[in-house]
């Protein structure tokens, strides 16, 4: 699993011009499905995201973590982002099964509301509008 996150001020999802999920500060969390994810990884890589400290503490060094801040978690679906781009001029998408792959950021998901985050979402395989103010800018591609 794959996840793009991104510290941010503000961010929300639209669908059909209607928001779908939309936080303040914390982390905008795009997630990519990888052809032989398990539970395991979903597991792994929700503590790895919300334990990672890119958050400043009293000295402003990236010392906290989303948990610490009492911050909040808003996951994308992206299968863009386990895309082949090492040959050629068009990415080749030969990612997890699309089935495999919502079960996995439901339970992904479930992860971090069950870990006491605020958590929202987008829809999978929805067209999605992401707006974001990126604080930082601060981005980590984070696998598990």
């Amino acid at each position: 699993m794959i996840a793009l996150i991104q510290r941010v001020s503000e961010a929300c999802v639209l669908v059909d011009g209607c928001i779908v999920g939309a936080i303040d500060c914390g982390l905008l969390v795009f997630l990519g499905v990888e052809k032989g994810d398990d539970e395991k990884s979903a597991h792994r890589l929700h503590e790895k995201v919300l334990g990672y400290r890119v958050f400043g503490d009293e000295n402003v060094k990236m010392n906290l973590n989303v948990k610490q801040i009492a911050g909040q978690v808003l996951i994308v679906p992206q299968f863009t982002l386990t895309a082949e781009t090492t040959k050629g001029m068009r990415p080749s998408f030969n990612g997890a099964d699309p089935k495999e792959a919502e079960r996995l950021y439901q339970l992904f998901s479930k992860h971090c509301k069950d870990s006491g985050v605020h958590t929202e979402n987008g829809i999978f395989a929805a067209d999605m509008k992401v707006s974001l103010i990126n604080d930082g800018p601060v981005t980590f591609w984070l696998q598990a």
